[in-house]
């Protein structure tokens, strides 16, 4: 399926009901009074995020979503009935922005969780509000207020553990399809993946992580140019990042030093933030070169980088030493989560101990 993570939509609540000015009419009853009823409230609109939808490409065939206006007020004293609400599913992880504002209203990161984008006009009071002691036949009722409209904007940012970055050709791709049952396009030519690609990477049973293969970037990315900067979100939410870089270039010009540099100037001008994440260099296409030049040119790119993270040499179209990479990421994410445990019930026993005391 193609990958769509950006939609527009204007969405619009219901108007509340009016109220309704009414008196009672009723045999042997000759001052019956007002009994005119409130009006409903106008619909609200939600969003909800949805495990089971990972694009949001359904919203470039519908952008304008209205929930139901309230009925109005009666008399005898009946009230309208509220608009029914609209609940539009999005994937989890879609951040709204409001179009107008350009603030960010919120961020659906949980399957099942809501968020209200527009909410419903209330509805109008009827006139046996408005009864007093020297007003009783009230002639006044209110209008129900109008209901939200706004555009927004939703952005889909890709909820994977690991991101793969490297220049357009670095072998993103064939890596994602070495370790995963992903199946992106793969060429010979820059810029095969035009979406981003999702694997899932599993260990064993109850072992596993999601992998994004993320489109090539280019100098200028964060400033628009190629078709990277519309994806340098994607990796923000990722926990780790396998930084891939061509080994054997066909440009003996090309050094493969300068390449992740470029990278991470691109990283550091989009946000600074990404290059605080833990990041792993992967020298892929070693089966281009010969095997007794493989570590030597390795250790080279290495040092000139000051490199302290760790680093791997693969071939992942011939998946020779991905395993290792996937064991180790798995290894990962195992410690941050027993990290986290350990955390967390420390956290609960001192709270005990605070209780005690």
């Amino acid at each position: 399926m193609k990958f769509v993570d950006e939609a527009q939509i204007t969405v619009t609540a219901g108007n509340g009901g009016n109220g309704c000015i009414s008196f009672r009419r009723e045999k042997f009853i000759p001052l019956g009074g007002p009994d005119g009823g409130d009006g409903g409230d106008g619909g609200s609109v939600w969003l909800q995020a949805d495990e089971n939808l990972n694009t949001l490409i359904d919203f470039r065939h519908q952008r304008h979503y209205r929930a139901q206006r309230g009925q109005n007020g009666m008399g005898r004293q009946m009230f309208g009935k509220a608009g029914e609400d609209v609940v539009i599913r999005v994937p989890v992880g879609t951040e709204v922005i409001n179009v107008g504002t350009d603030e960010i209203i919120g961020d659906l990161t949980r399957h099942g969780e809501r968020l209200l984008v527009a909410q419903g006009g209330h509805g109008g009071k009827g006139n046996v509000h408005f009864k007093s002691s020297v007003n009783r036949a009230p002639r006044k009722a209110t209008p129900g207020t109008e209901g939200e409209e706004r555009e927004i904007r939703l952005e889909l940012k890709l909820l994977a553990d690991v991101g793969l970055l490297g220049f357009p050709n670095a072998g993103k791709s064939t890596f994602i399809r070495a370790v995963s049952a992903a199946t992106p396009k793969v060429a010979d030519y820059p810029f095969t993946t035009l979406y981003p690609n999702l694997g899932v990477v599993s260990v064993e049973t109850d072992r596993s992580f999601v992998i994004a293969d993320i489109p090539g970037l280019i100098e200028g990315a964060a400033d628009g140019a190629g078709l990277g900067a519309q994806f340098l979100r994607h990796v923000q939410r990722t926990r780790l990042l396998l930084h891939l870089v061509d080994l054997a270039p066909f440009d003996d010009a090309t050094d493969p030093a300068e390449q992740v540099r470029a990278i991470e100037a691109e990283l550091r001008k989009h946000d600074p933030a990404m290059l605080e994440k833990p990041r792993w260099l992967v020298l892929n296409k070693a089966d281009l070169l010969p095997e007794d030049e493989r570590e030597a040119r390795a250790k080279a790119v290495v040092e000139a980088l000051g490199w302290k993270e760790p680093w791997f040499v693969v071939s992942a179209i011939g998946r020779e030493g991905t395993w290792p990479i996937v064991l180790k990421v798995q290894q990962f994410f195992d410690d941050q989560k027993a990290a986290a445990l350990e955390a967390a019930e420390d956290a609960a026993a001192r709270a005990e101990m605070a209780r005690g005391g």
